[in-house]
């Protein structure tokens, strides 16, 4: 087993995972530290060591609210559960798992970037263990990015310092780390032309944001995005921090400066670590992506239904239950003048597929609710093929039962714990049904991985469900409820109604 690497930066020495044909290195410096000059600055290369560098256990986490003190947060009793991981602002490490025997082998590359709306997140947490993927001959790399003020934060002094990296610092975390994989990963056993770059959440948005960004020609051969991709359906309802202008950023970030008792850049960046961390959390603001005009020229899903993206397969999909969106009325007045305001002259075509006028009120908003990620991931089908680019695009939806004494249904995030195939790591009481669709969903995520195909063998030697590429013709996907099963049916009326209506606005406004 490869247990010592020499890369560009000196030699690592990694140690045994739990299955000993695996070999795990955590804790690998990718930049500089971002502190002091380089806070809110691009990343910068780290510096080389001398002797052999221990990667045994993972680096801090970034900057965030305290993991774990909440419990009436899910997320803090299912896997942010330690109010004493480290934390540091010096924090750009990232994590390596493989079963290479020697550099020569050209393993498939998986790039990982957590979740938690750019806000909160590590690569520590522990459904994010990459030796199942390992086991099935992907090298997995879990990278750590600067979050919230310390990764999204703009301000005219920092604009002026650097015009060519204004902004979003958390995302050149991102794109830094995956070139670093990119010069070092053949050291490992890895094949530098076949990484794929994926995420989940924040994560899955970040994803997008590289497959969008001019800057990332040649990054990666494949993409997936998980719960990432989001299109508002109805105004008013909530929809992630990513994507403002940057002149309104940088007035934000006088103020927070103000906040902080600073007046300049200098003093800023002189300023404790963990005293903006504090502040920041006081202050209450979510810090996001930023039309910077460098690394993101504008709206993320814009730009990819305009075909302005890396030209590779794209896996992408969705919980059942999560991100739906609703008509914010409290009359059915109201909703009529909504309908006629987003619709026109098809108003009437929309409340008759609501059953508005046959139901109550609260059911009929309930009728017109949308999964605003299903709804962004078919306007991308359409537009995959509309634009001319018809790239392999592979659609799935999780639907499987989730035990557990609070009924959780399928919310946001529990898929990690399945195609990671870390199910044993959780406190949830799964069974076997659990365990087989963890191990078929992993291997369809490695088998993309490897190819841009998700299809293969089970590890039974069986042909597992074939899932066929998604089009306009057959808008079809994956379903992983209790065994993985290809779903040939229509998306509901009301979905196809809505994605029509989407590109015959767009057509109307050409």
């Amino acid at each position: 087993m490869l247990r010592e690497v020499r890369i560009k930066n000196g030699v690592v020495r990694g140690l045994p995972a739990a299955d000993p044909r695996i070999t795990s290195f955590k804790g690998i410096p990718f930049a500089a530290p971002p502190i002091g000059k380089n806070r809110w600055r691009a990343p910068q290369p780290a510096e080389d060591w001398d002797g052999v560098l221990e990667a045994f256990q993972f680096g801090p986490i970034s900057m965030q609210a305290t993991p774990g003190i909440n419990k009436d947060n899910i997320y803090d009793f299912e896997w942010h559960v330690d109010p004493n991981v480290p934390m540091n602002e010096d924090c750009l490490y990232l994590n390596i798992w493989t079963q290479a025997t020697s550099p020569e082998e050209k393993l498939p590359v998986f790039v990982w970037y957590f979740g938690g709306a750019l806000q909160f997140g590590y690569t520590s947490e522990m459904e994010f263990d990459g030796e199942r993927l390992a086991r099935r001959g992907v090298i997995v790399v879990t990278i750590n990015y600067r979050l919230n003020v310390f990764g999204f934060l703009c301000h005219p002094e920092i604009t002026r310092e650097a015009p060519e990296a204004p902004a979003n610092f958390g995302h050149l975390d991102q794109q830094f780390a995956t070139g670093w994989v990119k010069e070092n990963i053949a050291a490992f056993g890895g094949d530098p032309e076949n990484i794929t770059i994926g995420g989940q959440s924040a994560g899955g948005g970040s994803v997008l944001a590289q497959l969008t960004s001019p800057q990332n020609e040649g990054l990666c051969q494949r993409a997936i995005i998980q719960s990432g991709m989001f299109a508002p359906v109805y105004p008013n309802n909530r929809t992630p921090p990513w994507g403002r202008d940057l002149r309104d950023e940088e007035e934000e970030g006088r103020k927070f400066f103000a906040y902080l008792g600073v007046s300049s850049l200098e003093e800023a960046r002189q300023l404790d670590g963990e005293f903006i961390r504090l502040k920041s959390l006081e202050y209450g603001r979510f810090w996001g992506t930023v039309f910077d005009q460098q690394f993101c020229l504008g709206d993320p899903l814009e730009r990819f239904l305009q075909n302005q993206r890396l030209q590779v397969p794209v896996m992408m999909g969705h919980t059942s239950s999560e991100f739906f969106s609703e008509p914010q009325v409290k009359s059915a007045e109201e909703l009529k003048d909504l309908a006629q305001d987003l619709f026109s002259d098809d108003a009437k075509e929309y409340l008759d597929l609501i059953s508005f006028g046959r139901a109550e009120l609260d059911d009929v908003i309930q009728n017109a609710a949308v999964s605003t990620i299903e709804y962004a991931i078919r306007l991308a089908g359409q537009a995959n093929a509309d634009t001319g680019a018809n790239l392999p695009l592979y659609y799935y939806n999780f639907a499987a039962d989730i035990p557990g004494p609070d009924n959780p249904g399928t919310f946001h995030s529990v898929d990690l714990w399945f195609f990671f195939e870390t199910l044993a790591k959780c406190w949830r009481p799964f069974v076997g049904k659990h365990y087989d669709l963890a191990r078929q969903m992993c291997n369809y995520w490695a088998n993309f991985m490897k190819t841009g195909d998700p299809n293969g063998l089970d590890s039974t030697g069986e042909e597992m469900p074939r899932w066929h590429v998604y089009t306009p013709d057959q808008p079809f996907g994956m379903l992983f409820g209790d065994v993985p099963k290809f779903l040939t049916e229509k998306p509901s009326p009301l979905m196809e109604f809505l994605t029509g209506q989407f590109f015959n606005q767009r057509s109307h406004r050409a």
